[in-house]
């Protein structure tokens, strides 16, 4: 399907073009400029029983977007497993997940991407996706206590990747740091296929009491509906509709269409919100976030079976003269909309104002299903709340899709073409310093981990993440992002349920029982029928794998159209995963801690190269197929880890992914200079398979010399190697010296800055 050309900011010229607005043609092509099909101008035509003004096919332009309707994805949204008995809401109920973690209290969490706007204008495009996803957790009553991210790029090496990179880092960090919230984990890779369009993927996590959530609903007639927040500006028009088309060289032209942050004034937002929430005025809270005003008005009043009467000259606005169809798509931050007991409106107001927040009354709750829209008394768009939300009169659309043409080199990829080769220390040196596998610390020491110190637990090196979860005693919370994008590219399905499957094995890696799922799914055009088996399959796999591991799925994100001019990004579907530790002192970390400690691999090492760093980027092979995996060995690998942990058996546990077995034990000795003495455990094995390859389910651990003894009597017949122990700062492999361990660190340091051709600036 063609991308429809004309796009929002296009708008402000055609109105400006109609003298008699009230009275101009509206017709299929009008609706076509505005990303609608001519079918699905029908169809409104059809519920609303006459022609929309341009003001409600606007409101259905947004509202009907991929980005709000998933009206390409919600039949298969739809099989994933989105109950389970820790869930406190079901799936899409409301703004994010909840799952009960005990002690009366519930964790909330969801992620979300702002890949198009962060292709525009990088630092802003990030901020706003941070700032968006943190009112998706307190709108619901929660505080958020963390914050994470999964990003993609493309080659390093060229100036568009590192503004791209420098833009996006600084902007996470500008929001997160002002914001007060610590960003405490997440990935980034880099691929060629996303030189055009990068990934930014936001999540946030947060803490409340059980039975104090507040829901997005709108419900009492009389009820008052209140707007508060910054006042309303042009930022943002159309935001929904550019997210829901592909990146193009003429895309520059939307910058309106990206929003702008003011992580300060959501600060205050955010207490305002907390401490109002407390009077037990609110009804219903909902954040503007995708497509506006006309969006929380809308799913508001569906899920509350009602309607709303808004006046639109009421709500505060900081340019003059905005339209109706402005005021109502404005994508400008750190809003929201809530309804309130009527005669305590002005309870409401007063705490905004005493946080020096904008608070006005714009209408109140019907009992009639209609969103009216009035301007100074004139009513500008009448449209059923239910027929322009995902679950009601959006359209929902099964979409044909087909085997990828490429699947059939990955298939045909033969191993035995790849030799051997004879200098492995060598390659393991290229391996450690590549963008995938190298340190972040270059972008890491521009998020804020500690702010809000209170929250937040230690830095100690560990696979996922772990905070405090505060009020809620020693309990902690692990968690994580994950998703390598090559193995769904080789295999959707089961590079989907590797990344399910990784993300539980770092939460389990770290001491703690994985609770739930939320996703971002990334991927390219759905009308390309090769996209969608890409996009329907990993679904499959996504699914398969939280029903095995019990992690239902929470809610997530959609996100289609990631294009480049040559074709689709990989597929991404991006798993964010918490999960529960009853007490934080029961947390493992991944750092070696003494030498002379013994080193062991859990799980079973495999003659297997596939999709790996070294074949992909080393051996220059683009297609193979995906790394070995089963998951019922993962089921059993992660259970056997769990019990050694709760034993205090070992004393570090990383898992192997990127890189394989050499850079795990590398990244586990360099946070204390210590070093290892390690010998392949399997001659049948090719070498570079099995210190490189990436086969799945499988960790390293570390044992104390005087618990090795009960560490294999726990162990008894599952699959373990003894691979050496840990020294006192030198790597030897295979009998061979490869040198102090200090070398080695530093290349894995420096080399993401090394990799930069020049100084990045951050604007």
């Amino acid at each position: 399907m063609e991308r429809f050309p004309i796009v929002f900011w296009k708008i402000g010229k055609f109105w400006n073009g109609v003298r008699n607005f009230a009275a101009m043609e509206i017709s299929a092509k009008t609706a076509e400029e505005l990303r609608l099909t001519a079918e699905e101008f029908g169809s409104i035509q059809q519920k609303l029983g006459r022609t929309p003004n341009f003001t409600e096919l606007c409101a259905f332009s947004a509202m009907w977007s991929e980005h709000c309707s998933y009206k390409n994805s919600i039949k298969w949204l739809k099989t994933l497993p989105r109950e389970g008995k820790k869930m406190l809401v079901k799936a899409g109920e409301e703004n994010a997940g909840l799952m009960d973690i005990g002690g009366g209290y519930g964790v909330v969490f969801k992620i979300e991407s702002h890949n198009h706007p962060s292709a525009i204008e990088p630092f802003q495009g990030a901020a706003t996706g941070v700032g968006g996803i943190h009112r998706d957790i307190f709108t619901m009553g929660a505080r958020p206590i963390a914050s994470l991210n999964s990003l993609r790029f493309g080659n390093l090496k060229e100036a568009r990747t590192q503004h791209l990179l420098a833009g996006v880092v600084h902007g996470i960090g500008h929001y997160g740091n002002c914001f007060g919230v610590p960003t405490v984990g997440g990935e980034i890779y880099f691929e060629e296929c996303y030189h055009t369009n990068p990934l930014v993927n936001a999540m946030s996590v947060g803490v409340l009491k059980n039975g104090e959530t507040i829901s997005a609903t709108a419900k009492g007639v009389g009820n008052p509906v209140i707007f508060v927040g910054s006042a309303t500006g042009k930022d943002g028009i159309g935001g929904a509709s550019f997210a829901s088309a592909n990146i193009t060289g003429e895309s520059t032209k939307e910058l309106p269409a990206v929003q702008v942050g003011d992580p300060f004034q959501e600060k205050k937002l955010l207490e305002a919100c907390l401490e109002v929430i407390k009077t037990g005025a609110v009804v219903g809270m909902q954040d503007m976030g995708a497509a506006g005003i006309i969006c929380s008005t809308a799913e508001m009043s569906a899920k509350g079976e009602s309607g709303m009467r808004i006046d639109l000259d009421k709500v505060p606005a900081r340019q003059e003269n905005m339209k109706a169809w402005e005021l109502l798509l404005s994508e400008s931050q750190e809003r929201m909309l809530m309804v309130v007991q009527k005669g305590k409106e002005h309870e409401v107001v007063r705490i905004f104002e005493k946080w020096d927040l904008p608070a006005s009354a714009i209408g109140e709750v019907t009992d009639d299903g209609l969103l009216k829209f009035y301007m100074h008394g004139q009513l500008e768009a009448e449209i059923p709340a239910y027929e322009l939300v995902l679950g009601g009169g959006a359209p929902q659309y099964d979409r044909p899709y087909s085997e990828p043409a490429y699947l059939k080199k990955i298939k045909s990829f033969d191993p035995g073409t790849i030799g051997v080769p004879d200098d492995l220390r060598l390659v393991a040196e290229q391996l450690i310093a590549l963008p995938n596998i190298a340190s972040k610390k270059w972008v890491a020491v521009q998020y804020d981990s500690t702010v809000g110190a209170a929250n937040s637990s230690t830095n100690q090196p560990s696979d996922a993440a772990i905070v405090l979860a505060k009020g809620a005693g020693s309990k902690a919370l692990a968690m994580t992002t994950d998703c390598n994008s090559r193995y769904v590219y080789a295999d959707p399905y089961i590079g989907a349920m590797i990344a399910v499957a990784e993300s539980a094995r770092n939460i389990v890696c770290s001491g703690g029982q994985p609770l739930g799922v939320t996703n971002c799914l990334n991927f390219g055009n759905p009308y390309n029928p090769e996209v969608y088996y890409q996009f329907v399959h990993a679904i499959k796999g996504m699914g398969d794998a939280c029903r095995r591991f019990d992690t239902p799925v929470t809610g997530g994100n959609v996100s289609f159209y990631n294009q480049n001019p040559d074709g689709a990004v990989y597929p991404t579907p991006t798993i964010g995963m918490v999960g529960l530790l009853e007490n934080v002192k029961d947390k493992m970390t991944l750092d070696f801690k003494e030498e002379g400690d013994l080193l062991f691999l859990l799980g079973v090492a495999s003659d297997d190269i596939n999709s790996s760093e070294y074949l992909h980027k080393i051996r220059g092979v683009e297609f193979s197929p995906a790394p070995r995996f089963d998951i019922e060995e993962e089921v059993l690998l992660q259970q056997k880890l769990a019990e050694l942990i709760s034993r205090r058996l070992v004393r570090s546990a990383h898992d192997v992914s990127e890189g394989g077995l050499f850079v795990t034990l590398a990244e586990s000795a360099f946070p204390r200079d210590l070093g290892f003495d390690v010998v392949a455990g399997d001659p049948d094995i090719r070498k570079d398979a099995y210190w490189f390859g990436e086969s799945q389910s499988r960790v390293v651990v570390s044992v104390g010399p005087g618990q090795v003894t009960a560490f294999k009597q726990a162990v008894g017949s599952f699959p373990v190697v003894e691979l050496g122990f840990v020294t006192g700062g030198s790597i030897e492999v295979d009998g061979m010296d490869w040198g102090p361990v200090g070398e080695w660190k530093e290349k894995y340091d420096n080399s993401l800055e090394n990799y930069l051709a020049k100084e990045v600036e951050l604007d």
